[in-house]
């Protein structure tokens, strides 16, 4: 693995390998995004191979920015990467940080930049196996139950963003 993301080292962003990184618990960019329709969710079951939260449920696509690479871009190369998904304006909502153990000796401590983008019923998805075992639609209400119901068939990241961030990620479909 040679992937270098930003993180935090002494204080200083710099360059750091992305397994590094996770089994440190060094403090990192990432990017996170939310595809929305008509009150829906599109989330996606994460491809056996990954190297940590394999098989479990987690948002749109999430991924860590390269080096000196601005978000939004990193965003949407990652929908496309990912999911085959193009043609979609994401707009940022948040900005938020945590710290969570994900298996195996690794924690993600991200600062993550979230999207949120509006799809067409049209939309094609065409998931890359090595990143995606699965994708779904799934209403915004529904997904809140079944993360409560289940919270093991979900990434600690979507639970957090569920459970502390859903007002601003997900404006108009919360219930107060």
């Amino acid at each position: 693995m040679t992937d270098m993301i930003p993180a935090w080292v002494n204080g200083t962003l710099t360059p750091v390998e992305k397994l590094e990184v996770h089994q440190k618990g060094l403090r990192h960019k990432a990017v996170s995004v939310f595809v929305l329709n008509r009150g829906r969710v599109l989330i996606q079951q994460r491809a056996l191979g990954k190297y940590h939260t394999p098989g479990l449920w987690a948002n749109t696509c999430c991924t860590h920015p390269d080096w000196e690479e601005v978000t939004a871009a990193c965003a949407v190369r990652r929908l496309r990467e990912e999911l085959g998904i193009t043609g979609l304006t994401v707009a940022q909502r948040d900005t938020v940080e945590y710290r969570a153990d994900v298996g195996n000796g690794l924690t993600e401590h991200e600062l993550v930049d979230i999207f949120v983008a509006t799809a067409p019923d049209t939309l094609r998805i065409e998931p890359n196996p090595d990143e995606v075992m699965a994708v779904k639609w799934v209403d915004f209400h529904d997904l809140s139950a079944q993360v409560a119901r289940h919270p093991a068939q979900f990434t600690p990241w979507l639970r957090i963003y569920l459970a502390d961030h859903a007002n601003k990620i997900f404006a108009g479909l919360v219930r107060a």
